[in-house]
């Protein structure tokens, strides 16, 4: 198990916004499992009294920290408008508790290894971050259904099991109509997770299409696309190609023919 090499400074970075990611990246990442962790024993449990003070009480301090880093690195930028503007998805992970086990499938992303070929890379992390995501909405929208759903009148979803076999249905646009949401934040919470389940088909059938394209051009390289790496790797084959042709023109020219003894 390898570990990827330390954040490339994106615009709007400085060194000291480099450092601060670095430190803080997998205490944030170990902080929203505890987050999602949390978040299941609250509405599992149907927790009450004093575990719901904790509960509460840990997902609020979760909830500062990453609103508190997001801070801290705006305040290390510079310029600031353009890291605000480069890292708008920063600012909707420390608004939105939803999003944030997102960290998770990045952190995982880290510690395995996808750097065979380029093409293998992309697509390795584009199924992760896509079936991760699926699955982290799956279950993230099946607790706050049944949460909001629990106590409604008239409610059909009023287990886990439930909420999940629901949202499963919901997010595979299947839609067997047994169990639906009464509630208005129900309702809501069953939009965005027809939406992800859109958005998953069409992740799905595009890694798949690529593998595939990929797989049908073996053996007809020079139909293959050069990719930027590829493109890098040759302009500084040619500039070094170049460098060396300098020093040869610019070296000491050879000697001559003697002059003939007795000239003048």
């Amino acid at each position: 198990m390898t570990t990827a090499p330390g954040p490339v400074a994106a615009k709007g970075e400085t060194a000291r916004s480099v450092r601060w990611s670095q430190l803080t990246y997998w205490p944030l990442a170990v902080a929203a499992a505890v987050f999602l962790l949390t978040y299941t024993v609250h509405v599992i449990g149907d927790v009450e009294g004093l575990w719901s003070w904790i509960t509460t009480a840990t997902i609020a301090i979760i909830w500062v920290m990453f609103i508190v880093d997001y801070l801290v690195k705006l305040r290390l930028s510079h310029p600031r408008r353009l890291w605000f503007r480069t890292h708008k998805f920063d600012l909707v992970l420390a608004l939105i508790p939803a999003l944030r086990p997102v960290r998770l499938l990045d952190a995982f992303t880290r510690l395995a290894s996808f750097t065979r070929t380029a093409g293998n890379s992309i697509r390795a992390r584009l199924l992760i971050y896509g079936v991760g995501s699926a699955m982290l909405l799956v279950w993230y929208i099946s607790l706050l259904v049944l949460q909001a759903e629990r106590h409604a009148p008239g409610a059909t979803i009023t287990s886990f099991g439930i909420a999940v076999w629901w949202a499963f249905c919901t997010v595979t646009t299947v839609g067997y109509g047994d169990y639906v949401p009464v509630t208005v934040p129900g309702r809501v919470a069953a939009v965005f997770l027809m939406a992800g389940g859109v958005v998953l088909v069409g992740l799905v059938v595009a890694t798949i299409s690529s593998w595939v394209v990929e797989r049908a051009s073996r053996g007809h390289d020079d139909a293959v696309p050069a990719s930027r790496a590829d493109m890098r790797a040759l302009t500084d084959e040619l500039r070094l190609a170049a460098q060396r042709a300098g020093v040869e023109r610019s070296g000491p020219e050879a000697p001559g023919p003697a002059a003939p003894q007795g000239s003048p």
